[in-house]
């Protein structure tokens, strides 16, 4: 230590302030990751009510092959078998919806539905042998960049009637799925609104899968900056996207939370601000990690099924909340039988319930 002090006494003085500049945002940086650590401790901690359980008002991802593939593509598309193994699934949860990609839009927001030509099938066998449950075309793409823009009219207009033409095919309802969409982009709350008074029309669903919200008023700028693109929503803005919608799915995942406990107390957190930003009168859905992948955005031993779901059910405490409310599992194709085992014995049919 006296070594290395009288080293520093010896610096120039620029790069000794430079120096003691690093150490100090070093300091606070492990002060807030700390802090950061316990918080999410303390919000994970404790036993969730029995009461705190599904209400019937759950949703699944579904892949495309569900509404098949053009032609050429080489995949194989869904079998009748395959879907009366689904209809069991189905039959044997509280799922409502089913979210089924449809599209993606090109990048000129145009909607091609020669990409889902087994759409017919599979929308005839949801509706005859699952009554009461919803299909909705999964839409999106990436948006900026050189990606679609949905700041440019033209393209909203496009997006649009791409909806219109999936409700006029069948489908229940729209799920829009766009990322990524900073806080507070007027073109997304602009085309979102825009699609509402078709699905409205036409007496179906408009559902919008969003971003987390910043879990404390602050953290969005520098969450966006270590993330690399936009990560949270403000309340706010989540307010104003969901008041122009029926239905929202909040992506609970992909968080780069490194344990299981911390990933618990993050999703508490999410589930509270979450409820407390969607208006009382639109569904409101937690997505939930069923697929197994590792990457800087996650870690498949901390993002699992069981974590997600106790997160849910902390932040609801002693009663399901007074409203639409579900998780949704993403995604069919990548979920495991130890997964859904865990939806059904963490969700559905907690221990205790009654």
């Amino acid at each position: 230590m006296r070594r290395f002090a009288a080293w520093y006494r010896r610096l120039p003085r620029w790069p000794r302030r430079a120096l003691t500049s690093l150490v100090a945002l070093l300091a606070l940086l492990v002060t807030a990751v700390g802090g950061i650590g316990i918080a999410l401790y303390a919000e994970g901690a404790g036993t969730p009510s029995p009461a705190a359980r599904s209400t019937g008002h759950d949703a699944l991802w579904l892949g495309h092959a569900w509404v098949g593939w053009p032609a050429g593509n080489g995949r194989d598309a869904k079998t009748d078998a395959d879907f009366a193994g689904l209809a069991a699934l189905v039959r044997s949860s509280g799922i409502k919806d089913l979210f089924v990609h449809d599209g993606p839009f090109d990048m000129d927001g145009s909607l091609d539905p020669g990409k889902s030509p087994n759409a017919g099938w599979f929308l005839d066998r949801v509706h005859r042998e699952l009554p009461g449950v919803r299909v909705q075309a999964w839409l999106g793409q990436v948006v900026g960049g050189a990606s679609l823009h949905l700041d440019d009219a033209a393209t909203r207009g496009r997006v649009v009637a791409g909806v219109g033409a999936a409700l006029d095919r069948g489908f229940d309802g729209v799920h829009f799925d766009f990322e990524p969409v900073p806080d507070g982009d007027p073109g997304f709350v602009d085309v979102v609104a825009a699609a509402r008074a078709v699905t409205s029309s036409h007496h179906a669903l408009l559902s919008v899968s969003v971003p987390q919200v910043e879990p404390v008023s602050g953290w969005r700028v520098p969450g966006d900056f270590l993330a690399g693109h936009p990560k949270w929503w403000s309340q706010s803005y989540l307010r104003r996207v969901a008041e122009n919608c029926d239905q929202v799915a909040v992506m609970a995942y992909d968080t780069s939370l490194p344990t299981e406990w911390a990933y618990r107390g993050y999703v508490e957190r999410q589930t509270e601000v979450a409820l407390q930003a969607v208006p009382p009168g639109v569904d409101l859905l937690m997505g939930v990690p069923a697929f197994h992948t590792d990457d800087p955005g996650h870690s498949d031993s901390a993002e699992t099924v069981p974590a997600a779901l106790t997160g849910v059910r902390l932040a609801l405490g002693g009663r399901p909340p007074a409203r639409p409310f579900g998780v949704a599992m993403y995604v069919e194709f990548a979920a495991t039988p130890a997964d859904w085992a865990a939806y059904r014995e963490d969700w559905l049919n907690p221990a205790g319930a009654a």
